[in-house]
């Protein structure tokens, strides 16, 4: 019987839940080795894995300076699930709910900054950011008619550029 493309989405789903279990069981054996209390919630978003940490105390370890240590973790998980499950991942961890809060903020960012740029018409270079808070910043700028935004520089010390559009 042929595929029909219902079935591919079905197929990539189930694909991106798989990734999901593989990392939580992951993150769980992490957990016991650190000794940290937590559970592990698993979504599929918008064609990505997410894998959340929540409910336990002294997670904010785990998340670190500006989210330094969360994306190292982060980074450590996507490699765990391509090892078993040979094929590159997508997935974005969170951790008490801390790129949640972020995403807020740097929403907040993206469109006070846009506004500024709008009356001014003066350009500004955001700080250095990773591509989770670029893409945050991007969205947010896009919704603000009369401005655009575009990330200049190479990795770590990319930033996002806010300007006037024509």
């Amino acid at each position: 019987m042929p595929k029909t493309a219902q079935d591919g989405a079905t197929s990539a789903e189930d694909q991106l839940v798989r990734e999901g279990d593989i990392a939580g069981d992951y993150l769980e054996q992490l957990l016991d080795i650190l000794d940290y209390d937590g559970d592990i919630d698993l979504d599929v978003e918008a064609g990505r894995a997410i894998v959340s940490i929540v409910g336990g105390e002294d997670l904010d370890k785990l998340v670190g300076e500006r989210g330094a240590v969360l994306e190292a973790l982060q980074e450590l998980t996507r490699l765990a699930v391509q090892q078993v499950s040979g094929n590159r991942s997508r997935l974005m961890l969170d951790i008490a709910k801390w790129r949640e809060g972020r995403r807020d903020e740097l929403t907040d960012l993206g469109t006070r900054t846009a506004n500024e740029v709008l009356e001014s018409g003066e350009s500004v270079r955001l700080r250095p950011m990773t591509p989770f808070e670029r893409k945050v910043v991007h969205d947010a700028v896009a919704k603000v008619k009369g401005v655009s935004s575009e990330s200049e520089g190479e990795e770590p010390r990319r930033q996002v550029v806010i300007f006037r559009s024509a």
